[in-house]
């Protein structure tokens, strides 16, 4: 709890002064001709699949977008309403390397919506990720960093929705959550931005859902889900068919063939994305992401669910059944 809590200690100096600093004048300068169409109401759903649909930035024809319910677990951060999104086709835009020199930004563009993670840029790299964005998941320690990019990431994204994603520490409203404080104070200072956090028992069924998958209980085994465990399972809730860009299959990393890519496709001297995966996935101390692991929760996911995955492109293996009626499945992508 200590640890938590210094980290939305952290992020909560350095957001108030870049807020105050840096945001009105840029933002308003650009904000004349922005529609600012509403993205929440106030009636609910109680399903797993979050039923809420991502409206998307330049959608090809929102006339003939599906009506749908609210989104439980997901509120506004000014007026709590809940978040109301539905997308036909996403493009889930991963921040991997394997998207370096692809050539996909078209075909992500013709998406209906857009999702990407973090401080993912598309400035600079639109060639291979797109230029659109109608979702942006974040997480509560990326703040800072998305911050540090809002003339990209905020100042030029009012058509998105924004959800960010903490421990409760970091997101309760009683003003002891700093990060939601901050997140606060930034709508009220840039009031057309449509951000989201998720609530604490949403939180809650997140960790659940990891623990029906795997088997493994997030807590006892000292790890974090990621913002990519985040981004899919909210993508399911609001799109009907998802084409993720960028994500390897689970078994990617065992091969000695496997090529080398940065972790990050904008940080193309960071570290390479199977060290990565496989560090976190065999650390047993202090706090690790179990990257591998939930990619094979995808892929199984994939089987009965309408996901495709791209760059590179691959698909689950069927499931074997055996003489003796057990199963098993051959490696992804086989």
């Amino acid at each position: 709890m200590k640890m938590k809590i210094k980290v939305c200690q952290g992020v909560s100096g350095i957001i108030i002064v870049t807020m105050v600093t840096g945001f009105l004048l840029v933002y308003n300068s650009s904000s004349g001709d922005r529609s600012a169409s509403s993205s929440s109401s106030s009636s609910s759903s109680s399903s797993y699949r979050l039923d809420a649909r991502v409206q998307s930035t330049k959608a090809p024809d929102r006339s003939q977008r599906l009506q749908t319910t609210s989104l439980e677990g997901y509120s506004g951060v000014m007026d709590h309403k809940l978040l109301k999104m539905h997308c036909r086709t996403c493009a889930l835009v991963t921040s991997s390397g394997q998207l370096t020199a692809s050539k996909r930004g078209e075909e992500i563009d013709r998406s209906e919506c857009v999702i990407r993670m973090n401080d993912a840029p598309s400035l600079g790299h639109q060639q291979d990720v797109g230029r659109r964005t109608s979702l942006r998941v974040i997480a509560h320690s990326s703040l800072q960093r998305v911050l540090r990019s809002r003339q990209e990431l905020l100042n030029m994204s009012q058509d998105t929705v924004f959800i960010f994603w903490g421990p409760s520490s970091c997101m309760r409203r009683d003003g002891k959550g700093h990060v939601y404080d901050n997140l606060k104070l930034l709508n009220q200072l840039l009031p057309k931005l449509k951000i989201y956090i998720i609530s604490r028992i949403k939180m809650l069924k997140f960790d659940e859902l990891f623990k029906k998958e795997t088997g493994i209980d997030r807590k006892s085994s000292n790890s974090w889900l990621s913002t990519g465990w985040f981004t899919m399972a909210i993508a399911l809730e609001l799109c009907d068919r998802i084409n993720v860009y960028g994500m390897v299959p689970p078994d990617f990393c065992r091969s000695s063939s496997h090529p080398t890519v940065p972790y990050h496709y904008y940080e193309p001297s960071g570290p390479s994305e199977c060290s990565m995966y496989l560090s976190h996935e065999r650390n047993r101390r202090g706090s690790h992401h179990r990257f591998i692991t939930e990619k094979a929760v995808f892929a199984n996911w994939a089987r009965t669910r309408d996901i495709h995955f791209y760059q590179p492109n691959w698909k689950p293996s069927p499931i074997v059944t055996t003489v003796n009626g057990s199963y098993t499945a051959n490696p992804a992508g086989s």
